[in-house]
């Protein structure tokens, strides 16, 4: 079922501040104004008041909640792993409940059907005909909780509505509306009761991010806000779909040089030439990196991307795309560790700000 929350009060989070200058950027390029980002200003105040809100709920995660955001502004999809209890469905609810638009979530289990995603066309006795009454996947925003429950097959009911924004049943296919964002949680592989999610499932999803344990003060005020009141019931909207569907196209306006893209392209690929990887990164993959580095400039307040907008993402973006050998396993290595590695061993364009400074 689909369900439509109310609008509410702004919050207060201070967000990202730029750094680094425009090395890449000439003032002919497409989207340069000369002067002022106006659109930029209205995008960080905006996804400011959203992060403010989902932070009520998911305290102490500020970077947790800046890949979630960062997912929603490329137009991907995000997956949520960790073990339970540390917030993942909760981050999922506050992030759809931040946005007025039509919200659904899905509890995934082993007897899921796909037509219980999708929808299923039903006899109408009175007219003769058949009538297709749409499953919850026809929202903007698409909670699936702990997605690796259910079986490969129902799995694989999300793989055409995530890649190509439609359904198609019966030989019909149905668009889905803008916004439209899949936040998928997932416990770890190694639970009971879980089917690993398949690799072109896993390819679908822009990042992957994984919540962790609070540290001891943000554990502290969770009990002391938290434990006798749920900050989720009194969660309301700070912004709508229009919005974010304005501030898509504003991210998809940022300035990446050819510079830039040559670099995300050389990382890319060069996950596909370590030892310790059987199977790297897709060129979905180059898009996805792109997408988010984009909206991860944004965030930043430029309307240009930098070789530290790649780095900010890299990991969530590439990591849960990789596939290990049994050797790399075997030595504890993480597809998170073969990444870092790549982003220290491919050169940065010559005069690209890293972490503020030039790298020559």
């Amino acid at each position: 079922m689909t369900s439509r929350t109310q609008p509410a009060t702004p919050g207060g989070y201070t967000g990202e501040q730029a750094s680094g200058q425009a090395p890449y950027y000439p003032s002919g390029a497409p989207g340069y104004n000369g002067h002022g980002t106006v659109s930029l200003d209205e995008l960080h105040d905006t996804m400011r008041r959203i992060a403010a809100n989902v932070e009520r709920v998911l305290v102490g995660k500020p970077d947790v909640v800046r890949i979630a955001l960062v997912t929603l502004l490329a137009e991907g999809h995000l997956l949520v792993e960790d073990v339970p209890g540390v917030g993942k469905t909760s981050l999922a609810k506050a992030l759809a409940r931040s946005i007025d638009c039509t919200v659904s979530r899905i509890q995934f289990t082993p007897d899921l059907l796909p037509s219980d995603v999708t929808g299923v066309s039903i006899y109408n006795r009175q007219t003769g005909d058949f009538e297709f009454r749409p499953g919850p996947v026809f929202a903007n925003i698409v909670v699936g909780d702990e997605i690796n429950r259910a079986s490969p097959k129902t799995q694989s009911a999300l793989l055409e509505c995530m890649e190509e924004q439609q359904v198609t049943v019966d030989t019909t296919t149905y668009h889905l509306d803008d916004p439209f964002m899949v936040i998928a949680t997932q416990n770890p592989i190694e639970m009971e009761g879980t089917y690993a999610l398949p690799e072109a499932q896993r390819d679908r999803f822009t990042a992957r991010v994984s919540i962790g344990y609070p540290d001891q003060q943000a554990e502290l005020a969770m009990v002391d806000e938290h434990a006798g009141h749920n900050p989720l019931a009194d969660l309301q909207p700070v912004s709508d779909a229009e919005t974010v569907n304005r501030l898509i196209k504003v991210v998809r306006a940022v300035h990446i040089a050819p510079e830039v893209r040559r670099y995300a392209v050389d990382l890319v690929a060069s996950t596909r030439q370590v030892p310790e990887i059987r199977l790297g990164a897709s060129p979905r993959s180059t898009l996805q990196l792109v997408r988010a580095s984009r909206a991860q400039a944004a965030l930043s307040g430029r309307d240009y991307v930098v070789p530290d907008d790649l780095h900010a993402v890299a990991v969530p973006v590439l990591a849960h795309r990789l596939v290990l050998t049994t050797e790399a396993h075997a030595a504890r290595r993480s597809a998170t560790d073969v990444v870092r590695s790549v982003l220290g061993r491919i050169p940065v364009p010559q005069g690209a700000p890293v972490n503020g400074q030039n790298r020559r």
